[in-house]
This record gives structure tokens, C-alpha cells and sequence, in this order.
């Protein structure tokens, strides 16, 4: 079999591909529409591995032995989710008192490498992080995507949200916050941390949600979190839904940035897949911990 180069990859494929990872196909499906676009030697099986995250592979930002983080699993309750919940605490080593926090929302997996090492990075940057992880009722993150996402198309969408901002009023009261809270999410994480904003209203100083899906626009009066908003360039599905939401942000004269990275998938700021975008990672994520700090860590 041929190896897969996936920059030369026909357009249609990641469009098929964000499909399947969304679950509007399934394997089948990605693997039917793709067999056109395996030629010379590549099958489209070997398509779809080649797309997949590569936790092993990838290098991790930040280890979790890293002397300057310490780290631990902590469960809370969320009496209108699934009645306890579970997230990866991360704060920097030599905090002396209390922090602002993060909330880092995972993509449709459940808790992967990535996320959590996002988690990590937001520590190094001068908060508590918490990362949660929905898939806890059902045994957790199983070390595969695949069969993650399979799991979290399990989970009753009410109370998976309900877990979420059960785990953000959790690092809000945590002994480690000074009650100052920001929320960042990726892809599906995205979506949540935009109704976190929704939700939470003035108990959320400030969203960040990357290539997420838009709040309805009646939603959009209840934001007061300063809200800085990251999309690919190359997302048709989602992108279809910015100029509705950001009439509405302006209508409501919510604070916002937006920012469109050219030349970018969805996805481009998760280092261990093919759709990664170094340059636009870097440069969001910059932008990213310079809202958190002028909103939630400055003001604190």
C-alpha cells in the first residue's frame, strides 16, 4: 500500500472526513465516498489512518511531569447532569494563592492527549485549568477517537451540557480559584464554551471557543463574557453560521475579536492530526492567553 500524502489529498475527502468526525457519516460512509480518490496504490482505509490523530507520534507542548504544573484527577457533582462528574486539574507549581481559571472544553472525544495537554499549557500561562470529561459516566476517554466519539453520541446532550457547566461553577468556588473564570473549547468544545457564555452570563468573564457552533441569536443577549472567536478559513458547515451571530454580538454590543485564519481546516489547532496549522495555532493561542489576561487574569 502507498503512503498517504495528505496535502495532496483531493478537497472533497476532508469534507468527507469532517463529516465522519462530526457524525454525519459514519465509517462506511467516509470510506465509500473516499474510494474514488484512492489512486495510485492508496486505499481509502489507508486515507482514513492517515487523518487520524497521532497521540504517539505527536509532540506533546507540555508533559505531564512537567516540574513547573501539578496535575490530578478531581470529581464533583453535577446534580442535573449524570450526578458526578470528573476533569483534569492542572495549575502552575509555584502558585502562591488563589488564580483565575480556565475551563478547556474537549472536541466530540471525550478527554484525549491534546486536550489535556491544552489544559496544561493554559496552567503555564498562569491559571487553574480545569478539563472535563464527559465520557467519565461511561468508564471515560477509551484511548481511542474513534471509539470516543462513538461513546459520546451515547450521552443525552442536556445533561452532557449540564456536567460541563457543573465542572465551570466547580473551578469557579474551587480553593485554588479567586472566583474569576474564562473558558476556551475546540470543535464541539467550541459550541459549549459559546453557550457556556449563554449560561453563565456575568459568572463567565471572557469565551474563547475555536471553530465552535453559534448560540441561537435570541441566546446572544444573555452573553456577558468578552468573547474572542477563532475560525479555519476552509469550514464551510461552520462558518455558514458567523454572520447571523455576529449581527447579533453587534446588536447586543457584546464584546468580541474574530479572526479567520487563512489557509486553515477545522481543526487546525490540534497538533496531532494532519489538519494542524502550526502557524495559526501559534498565533491563536497567543491570542488566546492575551484575552484570558486582559479580561480574566487582569482584572483579578
Amino acid at each position: 500500500m502507498s503512503e498517504v500524502n495528505t496535502k495532496e489529498l483531493h478537497p472533497e475527502v476532508w469534507k468527507l472526513f469532517d463529516k465522519y468526525v462530526h457524525g454525519l457519516i459514519d465509517r462506511r460512509g467516509f470510506l465509500n465516498g473516499t474510494a474514488k480518490y484512492a489512486v495510485g496504490g492508496v486505499t481509502a482505509v489507508g486515507i482514513l489512518e492517515a487523518l487520524s490523530p497521532k497521540y504517539a507520534e505527536a509532540q506533546i507542548q507540555v508533559q505531564p511531569e512537567d516540574s513547573r504544573i501539578k496535575g490530578e484527577f478531581v470529581e464533583y457533582p453535577s446534580p442535573d447532569g449524570y450526578g458526578k462528574a470528573r476533569g483534569y486539574l492542572v495549575r502552575p507549581a509555584n502558585a502562591s494563592g488563589r488564580l483565575p481559571g480556565i475551563i478547556v472544553i474537549h472536541e466530540n472525544r471525550g478527554l484525549n492527549p491534546h486536550i489535556a495537554d491544552v489544559a496544561r499549557r493554559a496552567a503555564l500561562a498562569g491559571y487553574v485549568a480545569l478539563a472535563p470529561d464527559a465520557l467519565f459516566t461511561l468508564g471515560g476517554y477509551p484511548g481511542n477517537d474513534e471509539k470516543g466519539a462513538e461513546m459520546q453520541r451515547q450521552l443525552e446532550q442536556p445533561k452532557m451540557m449540564a456536567d460541563f457547566l457543573a465542572g465551570a461553577r466547580f473551578l469557579k468556588a474551587h480553593a485554588y480559584s479567586n472566583g474569576r473564570i474564562g473558558a476556551t473549547g475546540f470543535c464541539f468544545g467550541g459550541g459549549v464554551v459559546n453557550n457556556m457564555a449563554v449560561q453563565l452570563g456575568a459568572d463567565l468573564a471572557a469565551s474563547v471557543p475555536y471553530y465552535g457552533g453559534q448560540p441561537r441569536a435570541e441566546d446572544v443577549p444573555k452573553i456577558k463574557a468578552a468573547m474572542l472567536i477563532h475560525y479555519a478559513s476552509d469550514d464551510e458547515r461552520i462558518n455558514a453560521g458567523w454572520p447571523a451571530y455576529e449581527a447579533a454580538l453587534k446588536a447586543n454590543n457584546v464584546r468580541y475579536e474574530a479572526f479567520i485564519y487563512p489557509g486553515t481546516q477545522h481543526g487546525f489547532h490540534n497538533d496531532t492530526t494532519p489538519r494542524f496549522n502550526a502557524e495559526a495555532a501559534k498565533l491563536s493561542w497567543q491570542r488566546t492567553v492575551a484575552h484570558f489576561d486582559k479580561y480574566v487574569k487582569a482584572t483579578s
